[in-house]
């Protein structure tokens, strides 16, 4: 189990090979990945990383979730109806 703070948006690309995400809890936090997998555990150290730098830069930290959620779905393609 992946014990993330915050939820996820995990979105596949045309590309099979990346995957980008991000948490829409956590302003300014996404990344890339090459799997789900890879996207998860990107994501629970890159948030890590990530409140530690709004701390630094005395930001707003948001509140931890405790219930938080992992979506995973195809990107929005651009001028695709």
């Amino acid at each position: 189990m992946i014990d993330l703070k915050y939820s996820l948006v995990i979105e596949a690309t045309e590309d099979p090979t990346f995957f980008t995400f991000f948490s829409p809890e956590l302003e300014g936090f996404s990344g890339v990945g090459h799997s789900v997998e890879d996207c998860l555990y990107k994501a629970k150290w890159g948030m890590e990383e990530h409140i530690a730098l709004l701390r630094e830069r005395r930001l707003p930290v948001p509140k931890r979730n405790p219930n938080p959620t992992v979506t995973i779905k195809n990107a929005k393609l651009a001028g695709v109806s």
